[in-house]
C-alpha cells in the first residue's frame, strides 16, 4: 500500500513547463503564451513630442468665420504628445513604427517591456507609406524579431497583434490574416498595399508587430477601417518585405524613402476592358499615360499595354505596382509580365530613381523683391516625386513660399502659371520678372486639380 502511495504521489507532481513556440496546429489551440514570451520583448512602446505652431481663434468651430480669422490670433508653441508601438529588428536597436507616430518629433523616448528606457532618432521616415526607421541611442543586445517575406503569407493563418493600445500597457490580440492586397483603404497617412486582418487594432496599436505563429513579423500594425471608431473594423499592416527595403535604406545612410520611379500612369482592369484587350479574367494595370524618360518606355511597353504580373506576382492596381517595384529595390532588375494584343510576354525593367532631368535650376530669392524667402524650382520627375505632383507637369514649383508667401496663402507645391498675366515655363522666367513687380501684383497658380489665382500690394 505505501508503494502504491508513493506512485500516485509521483504521478501527481506538477510537470514543469517547457518555454517554447508551439510547432503544431494543437499545440496552438491550447495557447499562445510561449510565442508571446517570445515575441513581446522587442515590441515597444514609444512617446513622441513635438512642438507645433498655432494660432488659437474664438471662430475655430465656426464653418464659416473660421477662414476670415485664420491668421487673426499670434501664433503660439504647443506641445503635442503622441502615443504608438515599434517593433525591434536587429541587435543593435534599429526598430520600426509609424510616421504618423513619430513624424516631426522633437524628442522620442522608447519604453521596452522590461521597462528600460531609450532616447532615440529617427534614421529615415516615409510619410506616405507611413514607417519610420529609429536607432536607439546607445542600445545592444537587443531582443529583436526575425522579418518574414510577406509573399508567403496567405489568407487564413493566425497571426497576433502585439501593441500598446490606449497608453495602458503592452496587450495582446489574436486573429487570422483576413486579406491580402489591399490598397487605398487605410485611414491615415499610409498609402499602397496592406495586409489585413481581423486581430484588433485599437489607438496606440500603431507601428505595433503582427507576428505569425513561430514569432516571425508579418507587417507593421497602421490602422483600422470602422464604422464605429472602435476595434470592431478591418485592421490594416504594412508588408514586411517593404519593411526590410525601409532598414536597408536606413543602414545605407538614406534619410528619405527612394522608391522606384515607374515614369506612368494606369488604371485597374475591369470586366469590359478585360474583354476588349483580349484577356480571359478582369486583371491588371493598363497604361493610359508614360513619360518619354521612364524605364517602362526604354523596355518597349506603350500606352495600351497591360501590366500583368512583377516578378511573377499578379499586379491588379497601380499601388500593387509600385509596392512591388520598391520591394525589389533601386538598381535592381524587374520581371515584368505585359498583355498586348491578346499575347502575353516578359520584359526586363531596370528599377532607377526619378531622373533630375531637365535640371532644376533652383531659385532662392533671399530677402528682396515682392515676394521674400521664395525658393523654386524648375519641375521634372525627381521634383515632382519629392513633392507628391503628378509626372509629367511642367513649370515652376514652389519649394518655399517664405514668411510673406504663406501669408498670401502661397504653398509649398503649389505650381505657377502666370504673374500679371506673363506666362511661367521657368525659373529663368520668374527671374526675369520678380524684379519688376511693383503695385498690384495676380499669381495664377495650380494647386492639385485647381487653378487658383492670389493678388497682394508690394
Amino acid at each position: 500500500m505505501r508503494h502504491v502511495l508513493i506512485l500516485l504521489c509521483l504521478l501527481a507532481a506538477p510537470v514543469t513547463a517547457e518555454t517554447r513556440v508551439p510547432e503544431s496546429q494543437a499545440e496552438i489551440s491550447l495557447s499562445f503564451v510561449p510565442l508571446v514570451k517570445e515575441a513581446a520583448p522587442a515590441v515597444v512602446n514609444i512617446y513622441a513630442t513635438r512642438v507645433v505652431e498655432s494660432r488659437p481663434s474664438p471662430f475655430q468651430q465656426d464653418p464659416f468665420f473660421r477662414d476670415f480669422f485664420r491668421d487673426f490670433a499670434p501664433s503660439r508653441p504647443r506641445v503635442q504628445n503622441s502615443l504608438g508601438s515599434g517593433v525591434i529588428l536587429s541587435e543593435d536597436g534599429i526598430a520600426v513604427t509609424n510616421y504618423h507616430v513619430v513624424g516631426q518629433a522633437s524628442d522620442i523616448r522608447v519604453v521596452l517591456n522590461d521597462r528600460r528606457e531609450y532616447s532615440a532618432s529617427v534614421l529615415l521616415s516615409d510619410e506616405e507609406s507611413d514607417l519610420a526607421v529609429l536607432k536607439l541611442d546607445g542600445a545592444r543586445d537587443m531582443p529583436h524579431l526575425p522579418l518574414r517575406d510577406s509573399d508567403t503569407v496567405e489568407v487564413g493563418e493566425l497571426v497576433l497583434a502585439i501593441g500598446n493600445p490606449f497608453g495602458v500597457g503592452q496587450t495582446v490580440s489574436s486573429g487570422i490574416v483576413s486579406g491580402l492586397a489591399r490598397s487605398g483603404t487605410a485611414n491615415g497617412s499610409g498609402r499602397g498595399y496592406f495586409i489585413q486582418t481581423d486581430a484588433p487594432i485599437n489607438p496606440g496599436n500603431s507601428g505595433g508587430a503582427l507576428v505569425d505563429t513561430v514569432g516571425r513579423l508579418v507587417g507593421i500594425n497602421t490602422s483600422i477601417l470602422t464604422r464605429s471608431g472602435g476595434s470592431n473594423g478591418i485592421g490594416f499592416a504594412i508588408p514586411a518585405s517593404l519593411v526590410a527595403q525601409f532598414v536597408d535604406q536606413a543602414r545605407a545612410g538614406q534619410t528619405r524613402f527612394q522608391r522606384p520611379w515607374a515614369g506612368l500612369s494606369g488604371q485597374p482592369v475591369d470586366a469590359d476592358l478585360a474583354q476588349s484587350f483580349g484577356l480571359d479574367v478582369p486583371g491588371g494595370v493598363v497604361i493610359t499615360r508614360i513619360h518619354p524618360a521612364s524605364p517602362f518606355a526604354a523596355a518597349g511597353l506603350a500606352v495600351g499595354d497591360v501590366i500583368t504580373a512583377v516578378d511573377g506576382q499578379p499586379v491588379n492596381t497601380p499601388p500593387e505596382m509600385i509596392y512591388r517595384m520598391s520591394v525589389r529595390g533601386l538598381g535592381a532588375k524587374a520581371r515584368v509580365t505585359v498583355a498586348r494584343d491578346g499575347a502575353m510576354r516578359d520584359l526586363t525593367v531596370p528599377l532607377i530613381a526619378p531622373p533630375d532631368d531637365p535640371p532644376r535650376d533652383t531659385l532662392d530669392w533671399g530677402d528682396r523683391g515682392p515676394i521674400p524667402g521664395l525658393v523654386a524650382a524648375n519641375a521634372n520627375p525627381a521634383v515632382a516625386d519629392e513633392y507628391g505632383l503628378p509626372d509629367g507637369l511642367n513649370g515652376v514649383v514652389v519649394l518655399d513660399p517664405g514668411p510673406f508667401g504663406g501669408r498670401i496663402d502661397l504653398r509649398r507645391g503649389d505650381v505657377l502659371r502666370s504673374v500679371n498675366g506673363v506666362r511661367i515655363d521657368t525659373t529663368e522666367d520668374l527671374r526675369r520678372i520678380l524684379p519688376r513687380l511693383s503695385g498690384g501684383v495676380a499669381l495664377e497658380l495650380q494647386r492639385g486639380n485647381r487653378r487658383l489665382f492670389l493678388q497682394f500690394r508690394v
